[in-house]
């Protein structure tokens, strides 16, 4: 009877539970049974995935403290597109779940929905499409919630979720409107009212209007019941009032984040402090106090990993006091670090650099710079300036060198011979030195290494013991910031340091000798014993060593070896004075012109006057000491325009300082398309004749760059190619950061090199002259050619010939007729104006094609062209 029970009241509760999963019976067992497997199977694991995205992206994303933090962190990419696809796998895993859920449990009877878990099914449908930067499906999800759950207890969420959705989309302003209308007609919870306001705040910096953000973000941090939400307000608050140069606001709140030390990211502490010491007063401050502060930070051993934006700022702290020598050490500390944050490595190299290049280090500087520009965005302003002021650095360093050199040179050069050969020999002296410890330091290396591979063969390297770790207390001056931990007694123990023990060996065996190990190894007896047969060998061989050595002279440690390189010639000693007062000059301009260093500038100027350089160097390095001066010391500049008015009164540097005339002073603009225009108009020699007076004239101005090349164009154009290409480099070398010695350079680059391998052609070509070489100053013959071609073209052009007068250098011009189709051709009507009575040209015509007459042209080599060609 039992079993019949059983068998017949299965149907029974199989029926039950099909009715419990229908999603078209309103009861209450369906409602709570598709509810119960929504929440805590399918989006109980959706929001496992939406959370382990949400933590990737947080990982992946880094805060670039260096600039205004966004108040939500999450970094959109600028490239993002509104596909249905989605990149993430865990944040697609949410939102295969939360369709899932609508797909299977949503209960829509009667327009209703009954299940109430699908609204937070759609929730999470929105969350994942955001989080994955896809923003428009996003926006359905959340306006889906708002149109169908009115009643929903995510409503107030779905609404700041939607907001966020229509900011990420650039829609701002509406933003504003409907979190301002949900703020004024809800009664939200703290939590929520927090969101709110913060996504406001955000909306408000989009819109450019900081004050109201600030407002707004105050409320949001007030109101904010998570930690890592109001760490995160209050340091944005100090980076806004910082911005706007609020001292004392800003610093509140970065001590609000200092004040809520555990309870948020770390992070936001350390980097609190870190603007604090940006905003130092270095003028009226305590440096104990900070110093202090510091080396607190620095023995929290919680703080190690925020080693390289301490010693950083240390190293600004001792920068801005010219404590060079402390200064370079915590930014070197910091470099051993190997920080993870771009700009933080970015800044310490360009802080080394800009110290290489006060202390006239340019090389250094450079170096340093190379590397900022590695680790700097290639797409920023400062990436932007830093490569501009390395390129200007090149030219620093270019003449520095000269100027440097030829100084030295000339120096020693006017040296009576005792000073002289004293001179050489205390140098000698010094390079001897330099030699000796440098063969020393590569003994004590390879000793070092030869200790190492005996040790790890041995299996005995202690394991404490890293020769080749950097560790941060032996950096020098390690005092204040010495990482604790280290054990400092092990560290300093002699036979712990392989660099020591190597030198110690060293010393030893130049003292002492091989010694077997063995007691009283004082003694001669116990040096180590060997064949005496062998002995006296190798003694004998030793000796003759020791002989050949010594007979042996180097000869960059005699005085000969250096008077031998000085030059003999006073026209060679006169070409090295032009060369370093040329450098000083250029030096000088760089200095003034690109990097502000107007008392650099001033000393090369200042110098370059002594050396008594040549005149068209004099004015134009007066004038700029004059303008200097205008910024640096008044005084002196009006000392200096009473020199050139006094004594150059008819100049036009005079005229510039008096204010005389300047009506009638051509701009140096207009003046350049004046001569520009003789140039087109081929009058090359005018052109040169008056060319160099121009560059003299404008010396110190940037429009010389233009006559230069203007000089290197009509110096190509009259002696040809091999005049055109040292005009070019004159140019490329001499004003490399402006247009035209850009232009210059580019042309050496991709244009000479073609120009220069161009040569005579014997195929038959398609178009041929006929020339006529005229010499200079023989008007009558060129007179009587033209006027006899044009006859002939009137008469019997059948070929729509044409005529020109080209220059061909300064002694010949051509008379040339062009358009001719065959060199037979050609030879016809060279015979019939040479033979026929109308036209009678007795002078000798050169029949040549258009691309040899293109050859001689540039190459100005029609001698080579006439030759006789061998067989």
């Amino acid at each position: 009877m039992k079993k019949n029970t059983l068998k017949y009241s299965f149907p029974f509760v199989f029926l039950f539970f099909l009715i419990a999963c229908s999603t078209k019976k309103n009861t209450f067992v369906s409602r709570n049974s598709h509810a119960l497997s929504t929440k805590y199977n399918i989006l109980y694991n959706g929001g496992i995935g939406l959370e382990k995205g949400l933590k990737s992206i947080q990982a992946n994303d880094q805060d670039n403290f260096w600039k205004m933090l966004p108040i939500e962190k999450m970094q959109v990419d600028e490239n993002y597109s509104g596909d249905e696809k989605a990149k993430n796998p865990d944040f697609e895993l949410a939102e295969t779940k939360a369709t899932k859920a609508i797909q299977k449990h949503s209960m829509n009877i009667g327009g209703r929905e009954k299940n109430s878990q699908i609204d937070e099914a759609y929730l999470m449908l929105g969350k994942a499409r955001y989080y994955d930067q896809r923003f428009i499906p996003a926006l359905e999800a959340f306006n889906y919630i708002l149109y169908k759950y009115p009643n929903s207890s995510n409503i107030y969420t779905a609404k700041i979720w939607r907001e966020k959705t229509n900011m990420r989309l650039g829609n701002d302003a509406i933003v504003v409107k409907n979190i301002n209308l949900l703020l004024k007609n809800t009664d939200l919870n703290k939590q929520t009212f927090s969101d709110a306001n913060a996504l406001l705040a955000e909306a408000f910096l989009h819109l450019e209007q900081k004050d109201s953000a600030v407002a707004k973000l105050r409320i949001a941090e007030d109101f904010s019941r998570i930690n890592e939400d109001k760490a995160r307000y209050r340091f944005i608050l100090g980076q806004m009032y910082q911005e706007i140069g609020k001292r004392d606001s800003a610093i509140y709140f970065y001590n609000g984040v200092i004040d809520m030390n555990r309870k948020a990211d770390r992070k936001y502490m350390m980097h609190a402090y870190a603007k604090k010491a940006q905003m130092f007063d270095y003028e009226n401050g305590n440096q104990d106090m900070f110093i202090e502060t510091y080396n607190k930070l620095v023995d929290d051993r919680e703080n190690r990993p925020y080693y390289d934006i301490l010693f950083y700022e240390m190293g600004v702290f001792f920068d801005n006091y010219k404590e060079q020598e402390n200064a370079l050490e915590f930014y070197n500390k910091s470099l051993a670090r190997k920080s993870k944050d771009p700009y933080l490595v970015a800044s310490t190299y360009r802080n080394i650099g800009n110290m290489y290049f006060k202390n006239t280090d340019y090389t250094m500087a450079a170096k340093y710079y190379d590397s900022t520009l590695v680790k700097l965005d290639p797409k920023s302003r400062e990436f932007a300036f830093i490569e501009k002021n390395r390129k200007n650095l090149d030219n620093v360093i270019k003449y520095e060198a000269i100027a440097k050199r030829n100084d030295s040179i000339i120096t020693v050069y006017g040296l009576p011979e005792a000073e002289r050969k004293s001179y050489f020999e205390n140098y000698i002296t010094e390079l001897k030195k330099k030699d000796d410890a440098k063969r020393i330091a590569e003994e004590i290396e390879k000793e070092k290494l030869a200790n190492v591979e005996r040790n790890s063969k041995a299996g005995n390297v202690p394991t404490a013991v890293n020769p080749q770790a950097p560790v941060p207390a032996d950096l020098p001056g390690g005092g204040a910031f010495n990482p604790p931990g280290t054990n400092d007694q092990a560290s300093t123990f002699y036979f712990y340091n392989p660099t020591t023990v190597a030198y110690g060996k060293v010393q030893f065996r130049k003292m002492w000798g091989n010694r077997s190990l063995a007691g009283n190894w004082r003694l001669a007896s116990s040096k180590t014993i060997v064949n005496p047969v062998l002995k006296d060998s190798l003694r004998i061989r030793q000796d003759s060593l020791n002989a050949l050595q010594d007979s042996v002279v180097i000869e960059k440690y005699t005085t000969a070896f250096y008077e031998k390189q000085l030059p003999t010639s006073p026209v060679v000693m006169d070409s090295i004075g032009k060369e370093r007062n040329f450098a000083y000059y250029q030096l000088g301009l760089i200095y003034k012109e690109k990097f502000k260093e107007y008392n650099l500038a001033s000393d090369k100027l200042e110098q370059l006057l002594k050396n008594n350089p040549e005149e068209k160097l004099v004015l134009p390095s007066m004038y700029n000491l004059y303008k200097i001066y205008q910024i640096t010391n008044p005084a002196k500049a009006e000392k200096v325009k009473s020199d050139i008015v006094g004594n150059y009164p008819t100049s036009r540097y005079a005229q510039l300082l008096n204010n005389t005339n300047t009506s009638d002073l051509a701009s140096p603009d207009k003046e350049y398309n004046k001569w520009y225009k003789l140039y087109e108009e081929e009058q090359f020699d005018v052109v040169l004749e008056n060319i160099d007076n121009l560059i003299n004239q404008y010396a110190g101005d940037e429009i010389v760059s233009k006559y230069e090349l203007l000089k290197a164009n009509t110096l190509g154009k009259v002696n040809g190619l091999a005049a055109y290409k040292k005009g070019l480099e004159t140019v490329a070398d001499n004003y490399p950061n402006s247009e035209e010695g850009k232009n210059a350079r580019e042309i050496l680059e991709k244009q000479i090199p073609g120009l220069e391998k161009l040569d005579f052609t014997a195929v038959d070509g398609k178009n041929w002259k006929i020339i006529y070489a005229i010499p200079k100053g023989d008007t009558k013959t060129a007179k009587k050619i033209e006027e006899s071609i044009k006859i002939f073209l009137q008469v019997e052009n059948f070929e729509k010939l044409t005529t020109s007068v080209d220059k061909y250098n300064k002694t010949e011009s051509f008379v040339v007729i062009h358009g001719i189709k065959s060199e037979a051709y050609a030879r016809d009507i060279s015979g019939v104006l040479r033979d026929d009575k109308k036209y009678k040209i007795t002078h000798p015509a050169i029949i040549i094609s258009s691309d040899n007459y293109k050859v001689i042209q540039i190459k100005k080599n029609l001698e080579v062209y006439l030759a006789p060609k061998n067989p």
